[in-house]
């Protein structure tokens, strides 16, 4: 049986003649179920039918598109029990606690909060310079597509996830490109998707699906004329492939590409707590298998004994853990790829090294070893994301190489530094940090960078190439929201043709506005 996919409303049988299937990592067993790989011509119905969808909203409140959002949570809680098996055969991620107690909940939540960001409105900035009579604000941008990723199956979904979420609120339809790692899962929700878009009225080229296509559809796809703007969460050299298409037609793509996420750990605080700090890295970088876009895949340390005796015990740790499985064939691959290559760039294997030892597709916890002068005579080569669990292990002689290191990183999603709790080590954080704090979207103090939180201070973005834009984050309402808008002005626009957020009269929704200078929720001269 090959699936159908989701157009203009409907499912419908695809017409492309070829096909995949997914498959169970656990097992390295083909799951039951074809799925298609869409040809252009339909990619281009889709498109059609979201640029229609995206006239028919034209002047919509946001209340329409929370009430979509709100019936989109709820459809997926009660599909809950099916969505968790699918993906725990699709991708072996635990059933519990990882997809039903925390990744399941935190979709449903990113949605809630989205909807709460698009009822009130604050997030698209309303602004008046009533001397001038210039007014503007945020507005949607037209037809989105979403890329997700292979390993967050529900909280970054294509049809689910964060990028849908913040495109939705910001008023925009959204074509699904799925991941062939969990395309049952993505069916699944686009089921839950319709249902709710049908509840609440929405128009039928709102949300659609399609599971995969070619490479070079890829690029016409993120680069058609009625496409507002892209989402892509995946590997660097298929984003910038896509990047490449979008910028040559002058469409926004926001990307998340590669990220090692340097952990700098100093000398006071391994003298004060090193067995647990060695324990607390341990699990993080091993979480899921490696399998998380923040994980912890460079430390950075300086020399010394007490630095030796952290490093065996981390290394000990790693030969202990079980080893995990790997999301899909391609990933066990990529990983020890990238293990050769920072071996080949003068690394040293201290742990692991070897593809297997686990169930399915495989490979051993891997820790590496490399001295500060080595990393410095070739970082690029040296930072090359090996996905997965593994860590490369940076030892500089002194304060001065760390800063010199720091220096040479490329852009990160994230990166934090572990200090003791006495101060001993406040000097070398005063150096290390100014050059790390350019090179990272979120700084942590004396935390993994595992955990994301659903917050609106969160920052789930950085330079390049942990992204494609530094200004942006994927995580966190209504900040997300802004990658898929655009700035509207209106300049001596009569008041009865202005957008409701922009009348003299506050709507009453409890949005605030910037009225000549000043934030506020009340009507212009009361």
């Amino acid at each position: 049986m090959t699936h159908s996919v989701l157009i203009n409303g409907e499912w419908i049988p695809s017409s492309g003649t070829m096909t995949f299937q997914a498959v169970n990592p656990a097992t390295t067993e083909t799951i039951d179920g074809d799925y298609p790989i869409s040809p252009w011509e339909e990619i281009e119905a889709a498109i059609q039918a979201a640029a229609a969808a995206s006239r028919e909203m034209r002047g919509w409140p946001g209340e329409r598109f929370a009430a979509f959002l709100e019936a989109y949570a709820d459809a997926i809680e009660a599909r809950t029990d099916e969505l968790v098996d699918l993906a725990n055969q699709e991708t072996a991620l635990p059933a519990s606690p990882r997809l039903k107690d925390v990744e399941l909940p935190r979709t449903t939540n990113q949605l809630r909060q989205a909807a709460a960001a698009a009822r009130t409105g604050s997030w698209s900035a309303p602004t008046i310079d009533t001397a001038a009579n210039i007014r503007s604000m945020f507005g949607p941008i037209g037809p989105v597509a979403v890329f997700g990723p292979n390993n967050f199956p529900f909280a970054f979904n294509s049809i689910a996830g964060g990028d849908f979420a913040a495109a939705i609120a910001a008023g925009n339809p959204v074509i699904a490109k799925g991941h062939s790692s969990h395309p049952g899962t993505t069916r699944v929700f686009a089921e839950a998707a319709l249902e709710a878009a049908q509840k609440t009225d929405m128009p039928s080229g709102f949300v659609q699906l399609i599971y995969r296509t070619g490479h070079e559809d890829g690029c016409r796809f993120v680069s058609h004329p009625l496409m507002g703007a892209c989402g892509y969460t995946g590997s660097r050299h298929a984003g910038l492939k896509l990047k490449e298409a979008a910028d040559k037609a002058g469409k926004p793509i926001y990307l998340e590409l590669s990220s090692i996420n340097p952990v700098v750990v100093l000398p006071g605080v391994i003298a004060e707590r090193g067995d647990e700090l060695a324990g607390e890295f341990t699990t993080s970088c091993l979480m899921g298998t490696g399998q998380f876009c923040t994980n912890p895949g460079l430390v950075l340390l300086i020399a010394g004994e007490a630095t030796e005796n952290f490093i065996c015990a981390v290394a000990d740790k790693f030969g202990a853990a079980p080893i995990g499985t790997f999301l899909s064939e391609g990933v066990q691959r990529n990983f020890a790829e990238g293990v050769a290559a920072l071996q080949s760039a003068g690394a040293t294997v201290l742990a692991g090294g070897e593809t297997g030892g686990g169930n399915g597709f495989s490979h051993q916890n891997t820790l590496l070893r490399v001295d500060g002068a080595t990393f410095l005579a070739d970082p690029e080569a040296l930072q090359a994301e090996a996905f997965g669990n593994g860590s490369l292990l940076v030892v500089a002689d002194d304060a001065d190489q760390l800063v010199q290191i720091a220096e040479a990183l490329e852009g990160n999603l994230t990166g934090c530094v572990y200090s003791d709790s006495s101060g001993a080590d406040d000097a070398v954080y005063d150096q290390v940090v100014p050059a790390l704090r350019t090179k990272v979207g979120r700084l942590l103090n004396d935390k993994m960078p595992t955990g994301v939180a659903v917050s609106p201070a969160m920052n789930h973005g950085g330079p390049f190439p942990a992204t494609g834009h530094p200004v942006f984050t994927a995580v966190g309402m209504p900040t997300a929201i802004f990658r898929f808008a655009m700035l509207q002005s209106y300049d001596a626009v009569r008041p009865h043709r202005l957008p409701t957020l922009l009348h003299d009269e506050h709507p009453g929704n409890g949005c605030w506005r910037l009225i000549d200078g000043e934030w506020s929720q009340q009507s212009i001269g009361s």
